[in-house]
């Protein structure tokens, strides 16, 4: 795991990549490197919703993305939207997918179910713990497998919504993200110029009409020819 020190420096360019944009909601397909709501200190105020928010300054985030990870987000634009959006994240009738290279060999899916809690000591660190940590659930699958580099593109299907979920059941499994500065090993961490997780897949429905919406965006990473994102 790196001891670097942590420079922030979010891409500019696009300022916002948009697949979606109305009087109620804006879907952006978010790059890895930046936040998705403002840091507490003021070197960290860039993100997603900063940027969103000098369009539609009532604008609030109803989920994250991690900094490193890329994918599809949505935000609220007014209160009402904001709040009938949060309430799909919290009763999980939203459908969220990532595909993300990890290192070694996964030849076949299954569950990780391993509850998890913010590491007090060393925070922003998520550690599993049984009598203390929330639930937490990822489905995976494996979609190829380059035994030439020894990783393997694995599906991953989150059932629950916990910080650095699917980082942590990676590792757990012994098979962790590559560009993860938190969670895998420095060769891991350093083959790759960013973290390889991407959301590729949002679903949910629009907070007015109720229209049943889906979303995909292909990763900023190379991925091999005939791989279909579904």
């Amino acid at each position: 795991m790196s001891q670097e020190p942590f420079i922030y420096n979010p891409p500019k360019e696009p300022f916002l990549d948009i697949l979606f944009h109305d009087e109620d909601i804006i879907v952006v397909n978010k790059p890895s490197g930046i936040l998705s709501v403002p840091g507490r200190k003021v070197e960290y105020f860039d993100s997603i919703l900063s940027r969103v928010r000098e369009l539609h300054p009532n604008a609030h985030a109803v989920h994250r993305l991690d900094l490193g990870t890329s994918g599809v987000l949505v935000v609220g634009l007014h209160k009402e939207a904001v709040s009938k959006l949060g309430k799909q994240f919290m009763d999980r009738t939203t459908q969220k997918r990532y595909i993300a290279w990890v290192s070694g060999i996964v030849d076949k899916g299954g569950t990780v179910n391993l509850p998890l809690r913010t590491d007090l000591e060393n925070r922003p660190y998520q550690i599993v713990d049984f009598a203390q940590g929330r639930e937490a659930i990822t489905d995976y699958e494996p979609l190829f497998i380059d035994q030439n580099n020894n990783r393997t593109l694995l599906k991953l299907l989150p059932k629950t919504g916990r910080s650095h979920q699917l980082r942590v059941h990676c590792k757990e499994i012994g098979h962790p993200i590559f560009g993860d500065h938190l969670y895998a090993p420095d060769d891991i961490y350093k083959a790759t110029p960013h973290l390889y997780l991407h959301a590729y897949y949002l679903k949910f429905r629009h907070p007015k009409t109720n229209e049943e919406l889906e979303f995909t965006a292909y990763p900023p990473f190379s991925i091999p020819q005939g791989i279909i994102l579904n």
